[in-house]
Parts: structure tokens; sequence; C-alpha cells
């Protein structure tokens, strides 16, 4: 009887690590198709882990379409005692200035009307090679994008009227952390460049009072401006969406990840992603990390131990998730 009672307790144990799932949330860092796997930096989950970057694996190809550097996907993480894996894995689209449906509807038609009357830039996909482009800084001088070449570039773009504290200024925070967390990385191996989408009124004295609010140092962080044809140009070539509404913008939100080669290796869209994720993305990318080359153990963003004995056993050194 009491054999059949431990035998009971043993199958309930394994059917409950078997069963065990987890919402997760994060933003793809690197994807290995060969090995079923990509790299993210996850938000916290509730019960099992703190927030940190780590490879995933999936046990069907498939998970990973669409995925590249940037993505903001959802996913269940499968854990069982030995091993664990992310399956459903969805990508989180981003919808055009979210929180007003009108104003989205007014940046639909608008789209629709340039549509008919000349043709739509195609924005640049991942992988190809950035065009070059000039405009003026903060300190009245010509930056060209091809100056930075074997750097890698982080660009973001804002307009310094925006009155929305989760867009432009959130966007411009996000870059605040990157300069503080990479200081000994920016000028030498990283720039940062911040586009108006506003140049008629952001001239290069409206940036270098902008900037202040970051502490920018004008020698890595570039805030640019230039001739309105030159601006739109630029916001082409990433998919900015923008257009004047009583004095305002009514805009899209995109951040992009340029490598040492010059071509595009994210282009992020939204405001849903964090700044410690962000960090994780500009890092991966100075390490010059390829899939194959992924330290297999988990990277905490924050410096704190995984919450569960769980996750612990399975996040200790060596361990892939999946193996």
């Amino acid at each position: 009887m009491k054999r059949i009672a431990v035998i009971a307790i043993v199958l309930f144990v394994s059917s409950a690590w078997a069963q065990r799932r987890y919402s997760a949330t994060g933003m793809v860092l690197n994807v290995d198709r060969e090995r079923q796997r990509f790299v993210a930096s996850c938000q916290a989950i509730a019960g099992f882990m703190d927030a940190m970057s780590m490879p995933f694996e999936v046990r069907d190809s498939k998970e990973l379409t669409g995925l590249v550097p940037g993505t903001l996907v959802d996913f269940s993480l499968v854990v069982d005692q030995t091993s664990a894996y992310a399956e459903h894995v969805q990508i989180r689209r981003y919808e055009t200035v979210e929180q007003d449906p009108w104003a989205a509807r007014q940046l639909k038609l608008l789209s629709n009307l340039i549509g008919t009357s000349k043709p739509v830039p195609q924005p640049l996909r991942v992988g190809s090679v950035v065009p070059d482009f000039t405009l003026t800084d903060q300190s009245q001088q010509k930056i060209s994008l091809s100056q930075f070449a074997g750097k890698v570039v982080a660009l973001n773009f804002i307009y310094t009227s925006c009155a929305l504290p989760n867009y432009c200024f959130r966007i411009s925070n996000n870059f605040g952390v990157l300069q503080r967390t990479f200081k000994e990385d920016l000028g030498r191996n990283l720039v940062l460049l911040t586009v108006t989408f506003d140049p008629q009124r952001d001239t290069p004295q409206v940036l270098a009072h902008y900037a202040q609010t970051w502490n920018a140092d004008p020698k890595v962080w570039h805030f640019l401006t230039g001739t309105v044809p030159d601006v739109r140009r630029v916001t082409d070539i990433f998919n900015m969406e923008f257009f004047p509404d009583e004095g305002l913008m009514d805009h899209s939100l995109h951040t992009a990840i340029i490598g040492r080669d010059g071509k595009l290796i994210a282009n992020i869209e939204g405001n849903r992603f964090t700044a410690d994720q962000l960090v994780d993305l500009v890092a991966t990318v100075l390490r010059d990390v390829h899939p194959q080359h992924i330290d297999s153990q988990a990277k905490p963003i924050h410096p704190n131990m995984p919450d569960s004995d769980e996750a612990k056993a399975l996040l200790a050194p060596g361990r892939v998730l999946g193996k």
C-alpha cells in the first residue's frame, strides 16, 4: 500500500512538472534557425524568474517565422523537470498612435491619399544596407551616417513639442539609458542619433536645449535636423509616419539599430519595450554575437537570482532552455 502511495506521489510530481507553463514576453535579440532557437530579453515571469536575457529552444521551426532582432514577442514557456522550451510564439504588432483611434484613422487616410499621388516609399528591410544621409546636429555640425562606418549606430525619431510622456519622452529616455550604460563604448564603438521629424520648428538651437534634458554629449549623441525633404528621406527609410494636427504631430515610433557593416539589424516599432531590453539588444550587437557564438548561460538584466528553485535549477551555468 505504501509503495502504491509513493508511486502515486512520484507520478503526481512528474505530472506537475510536465504541465507547468508560463506566459512570457520579450524582445528578440538573435535567431538561430539552424538550431531552432532564439535569444530574447524577457520581462520578469511571475513565480519563476526575474527579467533576464537567455536562449529559448522551439520544437517547431515554424515558431521562428518572422522573428528578427528587435521583434517583440509573447510566448508560452513550457517547463518540465529537465528542460524547457518556447511554444505559441506570437509577434506583438504595434498599432500606430494606439491611444488615439481618430488620429490613427486620419493617419491611415493620409497615407492612402499620398499613395494615390505618388509611390509610397518602401521601408528598408532588415539586413539591407542603410542609405547614407546628411543632417545637421545640435552643434550645427553636418553629420553623415557614413562617417560612423565600423561603429554600431542606434537611431530614433522625436519632435521636441511632443506632449505625451510615453511617446517621444520615453524614446529619448531610452537613449539616455544607453548613454549611461555604454559610456565606455560611446564614440569608439557606439553612436546615438536622434532625428526630429518636425524640422521647421526643431532648429539646432531648439535641439541643443532639448538635449540638455538628457545631459547628451554632443560628440556621441547627435540630435539631427535639416530641410523638410532631407528629413523626409530619412523617415521614409525607417517607415516613420507623421503629420501635423492642430500644432502638434500624430506619429508612429521607431527605434533602429545599424550594425558596424552599415546594415539594418533592427527597426523596432512602438514603445512597448523596456530600456533594459534595448540595452540587451545593443549589447548583443556590440559584441557582434552570432547565433552559434551565443553563450548558453542565461544573462540576467539585473543581478537578481531567479525567483524559484525550479528556475534556479533550469538556469544553472551551461544550461540552455530546451536542452
